[in-house]
């Protein structure tokens, strides 16, 4: 007999088997945080941070997850204003997508949109609070606004989620400096 977690890491190996086997994909994203917040092998984690960012994906429709990877590699290419449109467009198509929200806002903070970038980024955050990237970028902007103990809280909420993200614990410790350094 397969064991819960067992079938979870097939799910990942197989990106259609647990939906495909009638789990919901709420259920799915539950385990899959779990495993975030718990897990300690590294090939394990990369696994499941790349399933639930394929189904953040998934929460929209085929044809908006074409323009969020066609404003993707608009952003790859330098190119925001053009990236802007395409992320515009699939939130037309999908706006409960969280990850449309978030690659909008980073298309916005590109431009200089800091505002425009944080409202996006608030509301990625409503659509999906464990949203552990939004978050990040949150922290992100935060800091380039100067505002240290706001990053610093956005970075602790987002490690909460992911405790091993990589680059989380140097974020941390430089975030917690800049705060302390701020209060005094």
């Amino acid at each position: 007999m397969m064991t819960r977690r067992a079938a979870l890491l097939l799910g990942l190996a197989l990106p259609g088997l647990a939906l495909a086997q009638g789990t919901p994909r709420a259920a799915e994203l539950d385990q899959l945080f779990a495993v975030l917040r718990d897990g300690q092998d590294a090939a394990q984690l990369a696994l499941a941070e790349a399933r639930i960012r394929q189904l953040w994906l998934e929460a929209a429709s085929p044809a908006a997850r074409l323009l969020m990877q066609r404003g993707t590699r608009n952003m790859n290419a330098r190119l925001p204003e053009e990236a802007i449109e395409d992320f515009d467009a699939a939130l037309t198509l999908a706006p409960n997508a969280a990850s449309a929200w978030h690659l909008r806002a980073e298309a916005l903070a590109a431009l200089g949109q800091m505002r425009e970038a944080a409202r996006d980024l608030a509301e990625a955050l409503r659509l999906e609070p464990r949203h552990f990237i939004a978050l990040q970028s949150l922290s992100r902007l935060q800091t380039e606004a100067g505002d240290a103990p706001g990053a610093l809280r956005s970075m602790e909420a987002a490690l909460a989620i992911y405790p091993t993200m990589p680059g989380g614990a140097d974020a941390l410790r430089r975030l917690k400096a800049a705060a302390e350094g701020e209060a005094l």
